[in-house]
């Protein structure tokens, strides 16, 4: 019988990751259906799957269409009520499923809710991608609560609240199946990186609330598919962030932000090339040029209504880089 979640992990030639966290996934997850959506892996990810973990359900993809096309096209085959999608390099534990769907639950405003995410390597630390919900600034610079910009704060209890945020993180986000589909599932021309925030807005701007609970836990590796230095993961976060806000600022936000937005772009690739090589100064230039060619299609997915308080802070990182905070 069908149970009402899925927990549905994407995979590209990750058997490592599999091997090392699935069976917490299997052995935690009695309430929920379990999927593995494979890219095209061109590993032996199916065949130990098939080997090793006979009640997982494998969904293959016929290419690698990247985290937000290959969830997309895994997905439309699973009809649960609810998803968890959840990174394969990530270690749930007892009783990490049961708060988020409460949430869903108890709230049918709430379209989303991520659990607390830490690091795996450093137990008591907030992880990058999520931390404890994660929120956004005026100029359009995501950050978490427990992370802003690069800067990590400990685990001691600050953020064992359930409250709503701005946009949950895509690492492990629960979600309703019918909100998800509503918006038409990730934006699949991002490929990777900041998906889950566009969705989260999208969704806001629909009249949605995106939630947090840290009743709940998970730990999580990180850079699994992108190292954090890739260049290439500098070009998808910016050339995505910048279509995220052509798609949902509202008037007349946009006309003045996406310029100064640029500029302050121009700035970053500067430190970016003196820091960590010309690779990725000139990924910031790509990044310029492939929002400019996605411009057109871009502006056709704007929605009616967009929300003018979209923010939860100013200046971020002027504040962060200038004064220290």
């Amino acid at each position: 019988m069908q149970k009402k979640l899925a927990v549905a992990i994407l995979n590209w030639n990750g058997r490592d990751w599999l091997e090392k966290f699935l069976p917490g996934v299997v052995q935690f997850s009695q309430n929920a259906d379990i999927y593995v959506i494979d890219n095209l892996s061109t590993d032996d990810s199916i065949d130990f799957l098939q080997k090793n973990f006979p009640t997982v359900r494998i969904i293959k993809n016929d290419k690698n269409y990247g985290f937000a096309g290959g969830y997309n096209e895994g997905l439309r085959s699973i009809k649960n009520e609810y998803y968890c999608l959840l990174n394969s390099d990530v270690e749930v534990t007892e009783n990490w499923i049961e708060p988020a769907l409460e949430v869903l639950e108890k709230n049918p405003a709430v379209s989303a809710v991520q659990p607390k995410i830490l690091s795996y390597h450093h137990r008591n630390s907030f992880e990058f991608a999520g931390a404890a919900g994660g929120l956004i600034d005026n100029l359009g610079y995501p950050y978490c609560r427990g992370r802003v910009f690069d800067d990590l704060e400990e685990d001691k209890g600050q953020y064992n609240d359930e409250t709503e945020i701005f946009w949950a993180s895509g690492c492990c986000l629960f979600i309703r199946s019918k909100d998800f589909w509503e918006q038409n599932g990730f934006d699949a021309r991002f490929f990777a990186h900041q998906e889950e925030i566009d969705l989260c807005w999208r969704l806001i701007n629909a009249g949605k609330k995106i939630y947090y609970t840290g009743k709940s836990s998970v730990y999580h590796v990180g850079g699994g598919t992108l190292n954090k230095q890739s260049a290439q993961k500098t070009y998808l976060n910016i050339r995505n962030n910048l279509s995220m806000m052509l798609k949902n600022l509202p008037f007349p936000q946009l006309i003045w932000l996406i310029f100064f937005r640029l500029c302050l772009d121009g700035v970053a690739g500067i430190y970016f090339g003196l820091k960590h090589g010309f690779p990725h100064l000139w990924a910031v230039v790509r990044a310029h040029f492939g929002f400019y060619r996605q411009l057109p299609g871009t502006w056709k997915l704007r929605q009616k209504n967009q929300k003018k308080q979209f923010y939860q802070s100013k200046w971020l990182i002027f504040r962060h880089f200038l004064g220290g905070r």
